[in-house]
């Protein structure tokens, strides 16, 4: 057959899937991403998810080793919904194997709630149910390099511009506040986020519900990453009310009011990421004042 002579991935429809998926048969396995790209079901994953298909169906395409004995396929909701029924599946994005011979299993179905959707991990995916090694050609990326090349040329400039006076470099408070800022960016997840590019968020395809915090302990979203920097913020702030509020030698009452606005900033917003954390492990058995 010569389906993919022309594209990676071949778009099939209900009849064609039933054909060409689903029929025996077959001297080849296939590589199906269940999907709904369409602007009005508002899915961002998916398109992120496509692309990261599309990378790897490319590199299968165009590597020494590609054969006819695996394919790659996309199946939109708006396009072929009665396959999404036939399968019993009410979320996209959804990668799948369907195997020369027999059913798919339950191993078929990639956990991207787990490992996620990068094209590494779709690679080896294929690998571990195919015995296929596709090996990802990544686009170079530099923009990571030329953020890093004007920040020092910021840097350098300002240097340059103070050269007179550089008493600021002694500033206790900005050296403070310049490491807060990297501890909040390390513990919330930052680089993650740049390791694996999760979406921003996630809109169910079907309800139009919103997820901010993902479900699983082994993913997250771009702004859960931006919600934990805040709580973290808000519970360092409040640590620093408290520590000025018994170092000060002001008026007592501002004292009080300064302290018990710091301890009212450390019990809430501690309590909100044990609820953030309490909802990614599930069955974690501690809260404090929020369930």
């Amino acid at each position: 057959m010569e389906w993919n002579m022309k594209k990676s991935v071949i778009h099939l429809d209900g009849g064609k899937f039933r054909t060409y998926v689903k029929s025996a048969p077959r001297n080849y396995s296939m590589i199906v991403m269940l999907t709904a790209l369409h602007s009005q079901r508002q899915c961002s994953v998916c398109r992120q998810a496509n692309d990261e298909f599309m990378m790897v169906a490319n590199s299968w395409r165009f590597s020494q080793q590609y054969s006819n004995k695996l394919f790659f396929a996309m199946v939109d909701y708006d396009e072929g919904p009665d396959v999404f029924s036939a399968l019993k599946i009410n979320s996209a994005p959804v990668f799948m194997h369907f195997p020369a011979k027999g059913k798919p299993k339950k191993g078929d179905t990639m956990d991207i709630h787990r490992v996620g959707f990068a094209a590494e991990q779709i690679s080896k995916f294929i690998a571990e149910r195919t015995d296929v090694q596709v090996r990802v050609f990544r686009p170079p990326n530099y923009s990571g390099t030329l953020a890093l090349f004007l920040l020092f040329l910021l840097i350098g400039g300002l240097l340059y511009l103070k050269r007179n006076s550089l008493e600021f470099l002694y500033n206790k408070t900005s050296w403070g506040i310049a490491a807060l800022s990297i501890v909040f960016a390390m513990t919330s997840g930052q680089m993650w986020n740049h390791i694996r590019s999760p979406p921003f968020m996630h809109k169910h395809p079907n309800t139009g519900e919103v997820h901010y915090i993902h479900g699983s302990s082994q993913g997250q979203f771009i702004v859960e990453s931006y919600i934990v920097v805040f709580l973290n913020a808000a519970v360092v702030c409040g640590m620093i009310l408290l520590n000025e509020a018994n170092r000060s030698s002001g008026d007592p009452s501002k004292k009080r009011i300064m302290a018990m606005c710091g301890l009212a900033c450390v019990a809430f917003f501690f309590s909100l990421l044990l609820s953030v954390f309490k909802a990614k492990y599930q069955g974690y058995p501690y809260s404090f004042l929020l369930k």
